[in-house]
């Protein structure tokens, strides 16, 4: 269990670090800043990455909604979902702490939104709760399908890894402008500690909402059955 548990921790300290930190320090550099499209090709290429790095040990969740989503499903004992969780959550506190330490090294430099996610005020198009809710979940819904049927028995062997990045890359093509892209309450929660109280207040959205959506896709990918003639 340790070495699930390391594994989970510098997993999710990684997808912090590339996605968030992408955001945070590249996004808008002026002149040559990486926009959406680079950002979101950070936090695929941070879960591909590490995937194939940690995959083998932990199965590379790195986010609670697919924890749950995964128990939920039959593919993790119930024993394993706390534990997770707790390194998950750690994971990205920890990366967050660090790209705010970067980050205050240019003169001037405030935290402000930090990468957090939010929705009315908070988002960055300012979109409504109702819409983050939908997004949010709807994200972590496919998140979980793909992750339970391309990891499931008689699925393409050495792809997964592959499919998951693209997946997430996908996610956050769309939801940028709504809610900054949660579908992972852990990466949530470590930039909404340092982006201050207004983000911390809308925090329990990017957990209702990527858990509902996690298991909802659990639900429906276990009832998915592939026939053979």
């Amino acid at each position: 269990m340790q070495q699930k548990i390391a594994a989970e921790f510098l997993g999710t300290f990684w997808l912090t670090f590339g996605g968030c930190g992408s955001a945070i320090l590249s996004a808008a550099f002026p002149g040559l800043g990486i926009g959406f499209a680079g950002v979101a090709l950070a936090f695929g290429l941070s879960v591909l990455t590490m995937s194939y790095a940690v995959g083998s040990i932990s199965g590379a969740h790195f986010n609670p909604a697919i924890t749950v989503g995964l128990w939920v499903g039959g593919r993790l004992p119930g024993m394993d979902v706390l534990p997770y969780l707790i390194a998950q959550v750690a994971g990205a506190t920890v990366a967050a702490a660090i790209l705010a330490l970067v980050a205050s090294g240019r003169p001037g430099f405030a935290l402000g939104e930090f990468a957090a996610n939010g929705y009315g005020a908070l988002s960055p198009g300012q979109y409504s709760l109702l819409a983050a809710m939908v997004v949010e979940s709807v994200g972590t819904f496919f998140l979980v399908f793909i992750v339970m049927r391309v990891t499931a028995p008689g699925a393409a062997p050495g792809f997964a890894s592959i499919a998951v990045g693209l997946t997430l890359t996908l996610i956050h093509l769309v939801s940028m402008p709504v809610t900054n892209t949660s579908v992972n309450p852990a990466r949530s929660t470590g930039t909404a500690l340092f982006a201050g109280t207004e983000y911390l207040m809308q925090l329990w959205l990017f957990w209702l909402a990527p858990l509902i959506g996690g298991i909802l896709g659990a639900w429906v990918a276990r009832g998915v059955r592939v026939t053979t003639k």
